[in-house]
């Protein structure tokens, strides 16, 4: 039995070759691949609850506006991530032990 290729199909496919033909690295993961997107779903996840979820904006630019202090005030600087050792993203810099690759 074969499969039916479908429009959406051939897109993907000539988006895939674009960004190739780009000099980009399309995506690792496969149709369905719930890993390939595990790190960005967790991040709007976590939106969702700290921010979304808590109020209604009155307009489009409001909501503009409370996304980027979301993302550039609060969670890079601010928040805690486990993965980080429960360290701020700053906080985890600051005692990274990488050594510095003299210029």
């Amino acid at each position: 039995m074969r499969m039916r290729v479908t429009k959406a199909m051939c897109r993907a496919w000539a988006f895939t070759e674009r960004i190739r033909a780009s000099g980009l690295m399309p995506s690792f993961g496969s149709v369905g691949d719930g890993l390939d997107n595990a790190m960005m779903e967790s991040f709007w996840s976590s939106m969702q609850i700290e921010l979304l979820n808590r109020r209604k904006w009155r307009t489009r630019l409001e909501l503009a506006n409370a996304m980027f202090e979301y993302i550039e005030i609060f969670h890079n600087r601010q928040r805690r991530h486990s993965q980080l050792g429960y360290l701020s993203p700053i906080e985890y810099e600051l005692t990274s032990t990488a050594p510095l690759i003299p210029a």
